[in-house]
């Protein structure tokens, strides 16, 4: 049986306005190039492998699979693609089939929008987006191999991933009923608009719901991860609402942006099971989900909740452990 590794390069991941007002990372074409250039050369550690690569208004896909190594096979998904989110969620839909593990470079967007789409086959997330909670700094060489080792068998993809939260918001509003969902968290923000997406101004942020959280984390899911630590296993999440900073009770540090350590007053901070709402009401405002704005919401009453339905994530160190337990990189 060929193992076939889906790959999701996103163009526009890496390269919003955060750049300019604070000190988020650049990942331009080449350097999303070259990295996943490196995944399909470390796909190629199973012997007959297959690469199907999303296609992309940029053209970036079609240069990766020129260059690949002798051994794998290379092909486009046949879709014409838009430009935006879309072509991930499709790609995504088409994986479903036709790959046994997804390599998806970009931040938490991406694989928000992959993660929802791709049922259970198993992700292998590379950091090269702006917010960068659930995608890890790995090596493209590495992440392709882990992949390759998933897809051929040679790790059992159960026992070498774990399934991910996600963040759901329920919103009766104005306009009616409408659902936001995020991987990481979602947010409620004290704006009128959506704009350029980007949170910026963290004295706006009202509060929201993590599915995980850590001090060392960005956004809601680290503010909230210095009151309550939730792994990204763990069922259930944390709720935070917060308040001016010098009118509160207690105060915590956070990175609220790339770049950006803010102090943020908070009312109200508890861990959630799965399923348990945290709820607020607003006049105005815009919903986030993993950092980027999404909806604009009047007169709305919002359920937020943590639910243990995300996609799976591969643990890099433990696919290749177990293929090398299996002796899989030893040659007579």
């Amino acid at each position: 049986m060929t193992a076939r590794v889906g790959l999701v390069v996103n163009p526009a991941a890496g390269r919003d306005i955060r750049r300019l007002t604070g000190g988020a990372s650049v990942s331009n074409n080449y350097a999303k190039r070259r990295t996943a250039e490196c995944v399909l050369a470390g796909v190629g550690v199973v012997e007959g492998a297959e690469v199907l690569a999303m296609p992309d208004a940029s053209g970036i896909a079609e240069r990766i699979l020129d260059s690949a190594p002798d051994g794998v096979e290379t092909g486009l998904l046949d879709f014409a693609p838009a430009g935006g989110p879309r072509d991930t969620r499709r790609a995504a839909e088409r994986f479903r089939e036709a790959a046994d593990a997804v390599v998806v470079l970009g931040g938490d967007g991406t694989n928000r929008d992959a993660g929802t789409s791709v049922g259970d086959v198993p992700l292998v997330s590379v950091s090269t987006g702006t917010n960068n909670v659930v995608p890890t700094a790995v090596d493209g060489t590495v992440a392709g191999m882990a992949a390759a080792v998933v897809a051929d068998g040679a790790a059992d993809a159960k026992a070498v991933s774990y399934r991910h939260g996600t963040a759901v918001a329920e919103v009766d509003g104005r306009t009616g009923r409408e659902t936001v969902t995020g991987l990481a968290t979602v947010g409620v923000v004290d704006e009128a608009f959506v704009g350029t997406r980007a949170l910026l101004d963290s004295e706006s942020l009202l509060g929201g719901v993590a599915s995980r959280a850590a001090p060392g984390e960005i956004g809601v899911s680290g503010a909230a991860g210095a009151v309550h630590r939730v792994e990204p296993d763990e069922s259930g999440g944390v709720g935070i609402r917060f308040a001016p900073a010098g009118e509160a009770s207690r105060r915590v540090r956070a990175v609220t942006v790339p770049g950006v350590v803010s102090e943020l007053g908070v009312a109200e901070c508890r861990r959630l099971d799965a399923e348990e709402s945290f709820a607020f009401e607003v006049e105005t405002a815009v919903v986030s989900a993993d950092g980027e704005r999404e909806l604009e919401v009047r007169d709305a009453e919002i359920a937020v909740r943590p639910a243990d339905d995300g996609p799976r994530i591969v643990d890099v160190d433990a696919a290749l452990a177990a293929a090398a337990e299996e002796g899989f990189f030893v040659g007579e």
